[in-house]
């Protein structure tokens, strides 16, 4: 068994309206930063999987994210597993 670290990067879906991100690229425009648009804010969470392969790290980590960490609802998610 190997320790692998998984990063998971979450965000809204494309058809869900990202408030938080509209209200920061309202706040950019404000302050002059007019070349930005289409601002998504979204979330990182980092852990270590004890794993046999990097497979079943990958395997166990989709599945904690999609009963937990992310809402499968409302939220995308991917997985960079790192040995």
């Amino acid at each position: 068994m190997k320790n692998y670290k998984a990063k998971i990067y979450i965000t809204l879906r494309e058809n869900i309206l990202d408030v938080q991100g509209k209200a920061v690229e309202h706040a950019l425009h404000s302050l002059e930063f007019n070349n930005f648009s289409d601002v998504r804010i979204g979330k990182y969470v980092e852990l270590i999987v004890l794993a046999q392969n990097d497979g079943q790290a990958e395997e166990m980590v989709k599945s904690a994210c999609d009963k937990l960490i992310a809402n499968p609802i409302i939220e995308d998610y991917t997985v960079e597993i790192i040995e």
